[in-house]
């Protein structure tokens, strides 16, 4: 459905080029149904992620898998902060550790079902996510990143001190073999797993692709722009950046109870290191910061880079992998600052002319 043309739009249509150019605009579809190409890949890439597991059914192909639609899970998370309010966070770990814990801890001591655990871990987030946003979401730029920075060490040295759940040990989770489904622990196959990590991600990309299209996301995306000028227009500047570090810290969570559940192991130098949000802004900024599918890109090319170069020089991949992140991340700067999403949006995102009456399309 076009938007309707104001009257007095066709009498200035001889004023020059400007009005021609709203004009056109004013005539485009609000929105623009999925064109057959697009619906065309959708579909082969729904049957591909199905049949995943069953093509490739070794737990090396499969591990991959989970862990790149993890790390996506989470650098969608801190898209929604960083690329939709602005606000860069480089303590995110924050969340994924409080998940983690809480889940593996709850369900280690008391017996809890984990998929309840979870539950408390994203609510746990939720809060924390307000007492540190409340203080914090009210600096600017660079002062915002280095106090994330410094709450999420001090977090890390919390726990490593917390006699409670482990101190520096940690704890190990129980492996149960009845009831899989309800104890989170499928031991003869990776394949629940597998799909367990890409519903929760499907579940994120549908949460952020409901935020670019409602008013709560131009909200965040009027702050990120210019926060006085919104202020000024009657947004809560503060409530609303405390919104996203919720929305983000929730989901956030959700990631560090499945990995729990995962390896089966929590520690306070495993879910709370420093590194681990730095990767997760990496692999946002690759694939395409403040875009639905920009996280996912980049995680899809980081982890398997990571997980090769971790096999070609053993270990930890003597930091190689982090060598080549660092000069894709300038090579994009220079080149491609959008990032590799650009490269597939070029064409999509490009407005055709409409010519108007008695005009020659350019």
């Amino acid at each position: 459905m076009a938007a309707k043309i104001p009257a007095g739009l066709h009498k200035r249509r001889s004023e020059g080029a400007d009005s021609k150019t709203l004009e056109r605009a004013l005539a485009e579809p609000l929105h623009r149904p999925l064109g057959h190409l697009r619906q065309g890949l959708a579909l082969l890439g729904g049957v591909a992620l199905v049949s995943y597991p069953f093509v490739f059914t070794g737990p090396f192909p499969i591990h991959i898998m989970i862990m790149i639609f993890l790390y996506a899970l989470m650098a969608q998370a801190w898209n929604i902060l960083a690329g939709y309010c602005g606000q860069i966070s480089l303590g995110h770990v924050v969340f994924f550790g409080i998940g983690a814990y809480a889940s593996g801890f709850l369900f280690t001591k008391f017996g809890v079902m984990p998929w309840l655990g979870m539950g408390v871990g994203v609510v746990l987030s939720v809060i924390v996510a307000v007492l540190i946003g409340l203080p914090t979401l009210r600096l600017k730029g660079h002062y915002f990143a280095i106090a994330t920075l410094v709450i999420g060490e001090i977090v890390q040295i919390v726990f490593l001190r917390w006699d409670a759940v482990g101190a520096a040990s940690g704890f190990w989770l129980p492996i149960v073999r009845e009831s899989p489904w309800r104890n989170f622990q499928f031991n003869q196959t990776k394949v629940p797993y597998y799909f367990i990590a890409l519903v929760f991600l499907l579940a994120a990309c549908a949460v952020v692709w409901q935020l670019g299209r409602s008013r709560l996301g131009y909200y965040f995306r009027a702050i990120r722009e210019d926060p006085e000028a919104a202020a000024s227009l009657g947004v809560n500047v503060t409530r609303y950046k405390a919104y996203a570090f919720m929305l983000s810290g929730g989901l956030m969570s959700l990631a560090g109870s499945f990995y729990a559940h995962y390896v089966l192991v929590v520690d306070p130098e495993t879910v709370f290191p420093s590194t681990l949000s730095i990767l997760v802004v990496l692999m946002a900024v690759m694939g395409g910061v403040g875009t639905l599918w920009g996280p996912v890109i980049g995680a899809a090319v980081l982890v398997p880079l990571s997980e090769a170069t971790r096999i070609w020089f053993g270990g930890t991949g003597g930091t190689v992998d982090l060598m080549i992140y660092g000069v894709l991340i300038v090579l994009l700067s220079i080149y491609r600052p959008d990032g590799l999403v650009g490269l597939f949006q070029r064409r999509s995102t490009a407005v055709p002319t409409v010519a108007a009456p008695g005009e020659e399309t350019p």
